[in-house]
């Protein structure tokens, strides 16, 4: 097990996938983030199904911030429940995951 977590969550906008981005980088809660727009999301909500257009943030962070970069996370999106999804790193490039670990060190 590696010690960095990648999170995902999805917002509605560019600029609000900027902004979380922007906002958690230079907090160094999460030492990178990745914008992918163009996701076509299927759900439920409130008993209807719903389809929207929607962009995915890709966040990379260590263990030790994970949990606050999920609270800022909700903190700063628009959705009154937002996807805010962590998986372990198993493995990985250890340069890379190093990387991930010096900038989030608490």
């Amino acid at each position: 097990m590696s010690n960095v977590h990648v999170l995902f969550s999805t917002v509605e906008s560019k600029q609000e996938a900027e902004e979380i981005a922007a906002r958690v980088v230079a907090e160094h809660l999460a030492a990178c983030v990745n914008i992918l727009p163009g996701v076509s999301s299927f759900y439920r909500w409130k008993g209807e199904t719903h389809q929207s257009q929607e962009i995915l943030l890709i966040l990379k962070t260590s263990t030790d911030r994970l949990q606050e970069l999920v609270d800022r996370v909700k903190e700063l999106h628009p959705y009154e429940v937002p996807e805010v999804i962590s998986i372990p790193v198993g493995d990985g490039y250890q340069p890379y995951l190093s990387w991930v670990l010096a900038e989030t060190e608490v």
